[in-house]
């Protein structure tokens, strides 16, 4: 499965895996198509894998005790999800749902736990991968619990274009995927009405922009200032 080689070479954790490694890997890959809308695991299930996603984008959530859903990232082409499912026994964390039609390679815990019992290295690896996330957790932790919204919302958009981001020159960044304020609200934890205040004041200081509906990062030092605890 090439699309798996090319995205082990993209993934900082991986690219430095040897060459041979990635070939190895590429053979227990399980190609998958999945529509809009499909849930590929909920909170509570059994992990019995993870999911690369080569083409498409998902999101991971959580529902509270009421019901309401909580939006704790929006993943596109070359993320990796369910990674944890690998190194524990224990039920998935999160929901993950396709919100396009995605092209994903899916390796099942026991052919992992095969490979890496051959090639004791990759566990490392994917400790390293883990502890990247369980930082970033961490931080989003932190962020709710420390930064006003002004903060969170500048956060949730410079998290949104390491993942969705486009060089647009001049220390300029294209979120290239079409959010709506909901959404960003969802993620950054305040009220849509509050949030929409803070964007639109800073549509009107030049701080972001909006080309085409998506969202640009104009001021990326204003904006990091804003985030950093």
């Amino acid at each position: 499965m090439q699309e798996f080689i090319e995205l082990l070479k993209q993934e900082p954790d991986l690219s430095v895996l040897p060459d041979a490694f990635s070939e190895e890997l590429s053979k227990i890959v399980q190609p998958m198509n999945v529509k809009s809308g499909t849930v590929l695991f909920e909170a509570g299930d059994p992990g019995n894998g993870c999911y690369a996603l080569i083409e498409g984008t998902v999101k991971v959530s959580v529902l509270s005790v009421d019901g309401s859903e909580q939006l704790l990232a929006v993943l596109g082409p070359g993320s990796v999800v369910g990674e944890v499912a690998l190194l524990d026994d224990r039920p998935r964390s999160a929901t993950v749902t396709a919100l396009k039609n995605c092209r994903l390679g899916f390796i099942s815990k026991n052919a992992f736990y095969r490979f890496a019992d051959d090639n004791p290295v990759v566990y490392r690896h994917m400790l390293s991968i883990v502890a990247g996330r369980l930082r970033n957790s961490n931080d989003a932790l932190a962020a709710r619990s420390f930064l006003p919204l002004t903060g969170r919302v500048a956060q949730t958009l410079l998290q949104l274009a390491e993942t969705f981001g486009k060089d647009l020159g001049d220390d300029r960044i294209l979120i290239h995927y079409k959010l709506s304020q909901a959404e960003i609200a969802n993620m950054a934890g305040g009220a849509r009405e509050n949030v929409s205040r803070v964007l639109n004041s800073w549509k009107r200081e030049g701080t972001i922009s909006r080309l085409s509906g998506y969202y640009a990062l104009e001021k990326l030092g204003v904006l990091r200032a804003q985030a950093k605890l």
